[in-house]
């Protein structure tokens, strides 16, 4: 049987991108060019800034990824694309790309969902996984939860109603001085934290409620922090120990809830902060009282890369589910 070989590019928010994956499993390259160190210095991502770097990093990115897989340009199948949704910028300089590249090749284009990517993620190193299953994808940009009847279809449950868990790492890291990205930085203090030196609120919301609410939670993690630096009394491990405690209580309840209610006994982890040892601890602790498996990436395939794009391309391409070369990008759109 042929082998299918797709050249996957990503460049949604400050990574750019490119992997070739072989059947929708096999890595062969995953090349990922980080933009951190740049916005580091702005305490978050400058959209315009990271659009630049793009243009510069794209080229010498797809070349890697191509020499590393052992093949030729011409040996590719597909050529897939990440195309919504992110930064409008940095998302129109991979799509612009790749969309040159299957024209010049003469190949099929496909264009992939990135939070789709992130949760096939999984995919790429847990064959096991059975369905059907709940998937809390967890993000700098999205907090949601989905249904999932086999490993391409989603049906979103529950979804933040305003900050997502990421953009409130960030933002109260930024705000108690730690720096960006906010969630490697919080977890590291969280380490060397007390349990239960300090109390933050858990906002569930309603019961049966699958909806997420992190903005009161960041705002009450700030003026606790004012008021204990008036105080004389800022301790930054307990405050960091506290705020990721008090998040990852409310995703693991909701997910728990969620794989109750449409009764399965899988749940997957997706995005970002499914990297945070203290989410993947807890989830994976409270699932086996349960019963319940649990399955997350490795941590180089939880923030944002290629390989999960050119792996799930792999589906689109066996259903000849192709993008017309006049396909754009989108800055938002729904699971």
């Amino acid at each position: 049987m042929h082998e299918i070989k797709i050249l996957g590019i990503e460049s949604s928010c400050d990574e750019t991108a490119a992997a070739v994956v072989v059947n929708g499993r096999q890595i062969l390259s995953n090349i990922i060019h980080s933009q951190v160190p740049i916005h580091q210095t702005f305490g978050g991502v400058v959209p315009e800034i990271a659009s630049r770097k793009h243009i510069e990093n794209i080229v010498p990115v797809v070349e890697a990824a191509i020499h590393e897989s052992g093949f030729d340009y011409r040996d590719l199948d597909a050529v897939a694309v990440t195309n919504r949704p992110g930064l409008i910028g940095a998302l129109l300089v991979g799509v612009s790309f790749a969309k040159a590249l299957a024209y010049g090749l003469n190949k099929p284009l496909i264009v992939i969902h990135h939070l789709h990517g992130h949760i096939y993620a999984n995919m790429l190193e847990h064959p096991e996984i059975r369905y059907p299953a709940v998937c809390l994808v967890v993000s700098g940009g999205h907090t949601s939860l989905l249904y999932m009847k086999d490993q391409i279809s989603y049906q979103l449950l529950g979804e933040t109603i305003d900050d997502a868990a990421g953009e409130a790492f960030d933002k109260v890291a930024r705000f108690m001085g730690l720096g960006y990205p906010g969630g490697p930085i919080i977890q590291k203090m969280a380490e060397k934290g007390t349990a239960g030196a300090l109390h933050l609120p858990r906002v569930y919301l309603n019961s049966g409620n699958l909806d997420f609410s992190f903005s009161g939670l960041k705002t009450a993690a700030m003026n606790l922090w004012k008021k204990l630096e008036r105080q004389g009394d800022a301790s930054v491990n307990d405050m960091a120990f506290e705020f990721q405690s008090a998040l990852v209580d409310v995703l693991v309840e909701k997910t728990l809830a969620a794989a109750k209610q449409y009764s399965v006994s899988t749940i997957l982890l997706a995005g970002g902060v499914a990297a945070n040892q203290a989410l993947r601890d807890k989830m994976t602790e409270e699932a086996r009282k349960r019963r319940l498996a649990v399955y997350y990436p490795s941590l180089k395939l939880c923030t944002d890369n290629a390989a999960m794009i050119a792996g799930l391309a792999y589906h689109h391409f066996i259903r000849k589910d192709f993008a017309p070369l006049n396909v754009n990008a989108q800055s938002q759109d729904s699971l």
